[in-house]
């Protein structure tokens, strides 16, 4: 359900205000600290920002598809990291226990998601498979009534911050595809849980990753998520639509704010006697980045209202997600460009920026993984 319009346009205006005043001036800060600082994140908190996808009754702001969307865009003007820790918490985090999940599932979990007490994590990546469900090695063997887990996954957002994983497994250890794995709510502390240190990354400072080890993690068969074995991966694709449209809104502002802090620059900035603005092959890259930025801006909009209609958006959420994240690189490219030699210097934050967006085309599903998803649904409906 949409919030009313004026109780959205008063949390844009919040957010808007809280992301200019007190999120972009701690943006050297984070990225040199490699942390989000707890003030932050007690803000974050108060905002309801962890619950933004949540539904009301479970304690979220329980926005539609539209409604989250606008608020991404505005989360998208400042650095990944912030964005990144309330991610999960909104999407397969939460949403696979909010469509299947069972009643009590909901009644333990949502509300702390929501509120911020725990952070999630979504256990899937593994050392020899990431896409591909079918070499999925983790196990989850049958003891009576729990289950067994043994298993590495590796990159997995905010482990080290987590409270609750969502992990996928192999509980049919015969099977070779994704029907045989299904997915478990496993909380941090459980005894055979263990963390591996955090990995240096290329950018996107300030939010983690590392491997999740489980050695003989015992689990009871009611932390499967749904009381369902074999259903793990079709969970996963329910709320991937929603997953892709909002990480295609968080490239659409990180352009929007490139582009802005470019346009500025090269207004101020003068060669040969006059603005860098004033040279029609630096506007040429800022029409390029503004016109294909305003593509993106339209496709997730368009894309999230058809979803909200309860259209099928599978194919055009791939699409958003594809040429969003390829759009933000290029855009950032010409940021680079357009500031010189400043844009290779740390202090200007482009350089930053330039290896943050860098990620978005790899995770939650790579650029070649969309382009497979896109041409094999056109293929299947021209059948």
């Amino acid at each position: 359900m949409a919030l009313d319009k004026d109780v959205l346009d008063q949390l844009l205006d919040t957010l808007g205000r809280f992301v200019r005043e007190k999120l972009v001036p701690l943006e050297h800060k984070v990225a040199e600290d490699d942390a989000i600082p707890p003030e932050v994140i007690a803000a974050m908190r108060e905002m309801g920002l962890f619950g933004l996808s949540i539904p009301e009754e479970y304690g979220g702001l329980g926005l539609s598809m539209s409604d989250e969307v606008q608020v991404a865009f505005q989360l998208g003007q400042t650095s990944p990291a912030f964005r990144s820790l309330i991610g999960t918490n909104n999407g397969i985090g939460s949403q696979g226990i909010v469509i299947d999940g069972t009643e009590e599932q909901k009644q333990t979990y949502l509300p702390r998601l929501a509120a911020g007490e725990i952070v999630g994590a979504f256990a899937l990546t593994e050392p020899e498979s990431g896409s591909d469900a079918g070499s999925l090695r983790t196990t989850a063997r049958r003891d009576g009534d729990h289950f067994i887990l043994n298993g590495t996954k590796r990159y997995i957002t905010n482990a080290p911050q987590a409270g609750l994983f969502t992990v996928f497994a192999r509980t049919d250890l015969e099977s070779r595809d994704a029907r045989g794995v299904s997915a478990f709510l496993v909380e941090a502390g459980t005894p055979g849980l263990s963390l591996g240190p955090i990995d240096k990354k290329m950018g996107q400072k300030g939010a983690h990753t590392c491997d999740v080890i489980f050695e003989d993690c015992r689990v009871p068969a009611s932390a499967i998520l749904g009381g369902k074995e074999g259903q793990g991966f079709k969970t996963a694709m329910k709320v991937l639509d929603r997953g892709r449209l909002h990480i295609g809104a968080v490239c659409v502002g990180l352009a929007e704010r490139l582009i802005r802090d470019s346009l500025s620059y090269a207004m101020e900035r003068k060669q040969f006697g006059q603005p860098l603005a004033e040279f029609q092959l630096i506007q040429a890259m800022l029409a390029d980045s503004r016109a294909e930025a305003y593509a993106a801006r339209c496709m997730v909009v368009e894309t999230a209202r058809r979803r909200d209609d309860g259209q099928n958006v599978n194919t055009d959420a791939a699409c958003c997600k594809m040429f969003s994240t390829e759009m933000v690189g290029r855009v950032a490219d010409r940021a680079v460009q357009i500031h010189g030699g400043a844009g290779y210097i740390a202090d200007y934050g482009i350089e930053r920026f330039y290896r943050d967006v860098r990620l978005f085309r790899i995770y939650e599903g790579t650029t070649q993984i969309q382009q497979l998803v896109i041409a094999r649904n056109m293929i299947r409906e021209a059948a």
